[in-house]
């Protein structure tokens, strides 16, 4: 069974032609959570949502699987 998608932080991140290794750098945060992120193994707290789409420069919904 595949596990669900929560986020798009990677898919941003590849459209916007940034790494893992920079967000965190951005963010001041480890690689490792930004990986998880990525692999929606973990999801983001609302608060961070917004900084990273501030970073990224997208809208925050940008960052989510719409349900619709």
């Amino acid at each position: 069974m595949d596990k669900p998608v929560y986020n798009r932080v990677k898919a941003v991140l590849a459209e916007k032609g940034k790494t893992n290794n920079w967000l965190a750098d951005q963010l001041g945060m480890n690689t490792n959570t930004i990986s998880k992120w990525c692999r929606n193994d973990m999801q983001p707290r609302v608060e961070t949502l917004f900084q990273i789409a501030k970073v990224l420069d997208v809208d925050v919904r940008e960052l989510l699987v719409s349900t619709k």
